[in-house]
């Protein structure tokens, strides 16, 4: 007889927890704030318009690990075309804490190029990125599912509750 137990949801993962959003474009930041709040409102979304603010933050967070975002929703484009990339191999770099942050990269581009190189760089998901509201409720929505409901996370000492 097949097992009608569902999985318990892994919902400690992202207890408090704050979100990297590595977009320059002021209006997708508005869309990704307002999605986040209607999908995430327990989670604190935390903007990083360049290439310098992403790193001084990630740093800052080096240094205080209980505070350091649980994940990191990257363009790649930011602002600059390789801004994101450039990010993406400095974290792969860098200390544990800042490596296992999971890294979501937001990208219109649809080209196998560009997909091949986030995973190459050691992104977590490539996901198109949406231009409507409906549309970031729905990816949230599953980035929700997935990150917080299902997937088991590193122990405390790499920052996650």
């Amino acid at each position: 007889m097949p097992s009608t137990v569902q999985p318990k949801p892994v919902t400690a993962n992202y207890k408090n927890a704050t979100i990297l959003i590595a977009e320059a474009n002021e209006d997708q930041w508005r869309l990704i704030q307002e999605a986040i709040r209607q999908q995430l409102p327990t989670v604190k979304a935390v903007q990083a318009s360049s290439l310098p603010q992403a790193m001084k933050l990630l740093e800052g967070w080096r240094q205080q690990e209980w505070d350091m975002a649980k994940l990191l929703l990257l363009d790649p484009h930011l602002p600059q075309l390789t801004d994101g990339w450039h990010l993406l191999r400095w974290m792969k770099a860098m200390s544990a804490s800042i490596r296992q942050i999971p890294v979501v990269v937001l990208s219109y581009s649809e080209a196998q190029a560009d997909i091949n190189e986030a995973y190459q760089l050691g992104a977590s998901s490539y996901l198109v990125k949406p231009t409507e509201l409906a549309d970031w409720l729905t990816c949230l929505g599953a980035l929700r599912a997935y990150w917080w409901e299902t997937v088991t996370l590193p122990p405390v000492h790499y920052g996650f509750e």
